[in-house]
């Protein structure tokens, strides 16, 4: 019965890390597409490095990494990989847990350092329109997404105001213009999505727990019936 049961919970390891990798790899290739296509380092030109599409790569590489260790140390039953697998899930959730806590206590410094930096990209691309589509074309998406324009609002602009301020179409010769800034909207958006976001985070720190859980529990087993290290 006992010999039933882990070698049920060994395919369910695999299984599961199997959909893990998947996910790891579907992350990895958005994040790629996000790079070519979407680099956005324009609108926080000293936060370049933390954009959406570096994110996501870092993400993925890592969960694919760790799932096919996982995968594989489950399906060859390898005491080494699944102790590698349980430790690298350990550290993530406390890199996961620290960068939570510090977002919570760093919250209004972390808001000002955005806000200067968003006004640093905006008075870069100002300098810059003539010669740069790149800086232009990455303000017009966040202000065509978030229906914004500027940092604060439309003034941030000033004689250079692009298309995608126009409320509807720039074919007037005073059009109506996006009256709130994007870093409200900005802002806005995480605040309603915070609920998701934390227990987002929730769950996928229970999913690492069991993960760990299962790993200790195949390690245990596998040095207890002196299997060793099969490959």
């Amino acid at each position: 019965m006992a010999h039933s049961c882990l070698k049920c919970l060994k395919y369910t390891m695999c299984v599961a890390n199997f959909l893990c990798f998947m996910c790891g790899v579907a992350v990895l290739g958005f994040g790629i597409y996000l790079m070519v296509n979407f680099k956005l380092s324009a609108l926080t030109p000293s936060l370049a490095s933390f954009t959406i599409a570096n994110i996501l790569l870092i993400t993925g590489i890592i969960i694919t990494c760790v799932s096919f260790l996982g995968f594989l140390g489950a399906l060859k039953e390898n005491r080494c990989l699944l102790l590698t697998f349980f430790l690298l899930l350990f550290l993530l959730m406390l890199v996961e847990l620290t960068a939570a806590c510090l977002l919570l206590i760093y919250e209004k410094d972390i808001a000002t350092l955005v806000e200067n930096d968003l006004n640093n990209g905006l008075e870069e691309a100002k300098k810059r329109e003539a010669n740069s589509t790149d800086l232009m074309s990455d303000w017009d998406l966040v202000q065509d997404t978030f229906t914004c324009c500027g940092v604060k609002n439309v003034s941030d602009w000033g004689q250079h105001i692009p298309k995608s301020c126009c409320l509807n179409k720039c074919d007037k010769a005073a059009p109506p213009y996006k009256d709130k800034g994007c870093l409200v909207k900005i802002k806005n958006f995480f605040e309603e999505n915070f609920l998701t976001t934390g227990i987002s985070v929730i769950v996928l720190c229970i999913i690492e727990v069991l993960g760990m859980c299962f790993a200790m529990t195949l390690f245990c087993h596998i040095s207890k019936t002196g299997l060793g290290y099969k490959l």
